[in-house]
């Protein structure tokens, strides 16, 4: 059972996103375990205190390193051979071969969402790799972390059920769409099922498929 532990501020976030369809079915088949660790219960102090303002000066605040550090090693002692993950803007752009390659992979993953206006950059230190799902800049890690995190799931044999729809699917190559599909009614609204699908001639019905994928991608 491959293992993957959230460390979040704001561990309700996930209790939909994991509790729900294929996430939950996942969970409940025992192919995987998602767990969140709120950040905040390794915070320093009375306040719990996870965040203090840049050296240097500056806008925002950075979470601190004690409590990042603090939690990164409770999940290792849970998971030792997981590899952390870091969600930043300044990460390895997230791409469909590396949710395959993760989800092959025997490791668990520990995810660090970050928040408020960065980290301190020593947490970089015991982090396997840092991604990113896009070039932009959202409020915090946790939109990320569901990203990747059901991506990958997925992919795990068993999980969907249908092992070949995973390999089909739009940028299972990295770059090729998927072709259109289609489903009953044959009309609807004036709306017609192309002819060759309807045919029964899987040989002419794969050239189309592959047809409508080079030209949805291009």
């Amino acid at each position: 059972m491959k293992r993957f532990q959230v460390i979040t501020l704001f561990p309700e976030m996930f209790s939909g996103v994991f509790g729900s369809s294929m996430m939950w079915k996942a969970q409940n088949g025992e192919y995987v375990e998602l767990t969140t660790i709120n950040l905040r219960d390794y915070g320093l102090g009375p306040r719990r205190q996870v965040d203090d303002t840049p050296y240097g000066g500056g806008d925002g605040m950075l979470l601190k390193p004690e409590p990042l550090f603090a939690a990164v090693e409770h999940a290792k002692t849970i998971d030792p051979t997981a590899k952390v993950l870091l969600m930043t803007p300044r990460g390895v752009r997230w791409k469909q071969s590396l949710a395959q390659q993760y989800a092959d992979a025997s490791n668990g993953y520990i995810f660090i969402c970050g928040r408020y206006e960065g980290y301190d950059e020593r947490i970089v230190s015991v982090v396997d790799e840092s991604i990113s799902v896009g070039d932009y800049v959202l409020t915090g890690g946790e939109l990320p972390a569901m990203t990747i995190v059901d991506s990958i799931v997925r992919l795990i044999p068993g999980v969907l059920g249908g092992e070949a729809s995973a390999a089909i699917e739009s940028f299972s190559d990295d770059e090729t769409l998927e072709y259109p599909q289609y489903t009953r009614p044959e009309e609807f609204r004036g709306m017609k099922v192309p002819s060759v699908l309807l045919s029964g001639h899987h040989a002419e019905i794969a050239k189309w498929r592959e047809q409508q994928s080079q030209t949805k991608t291009s």
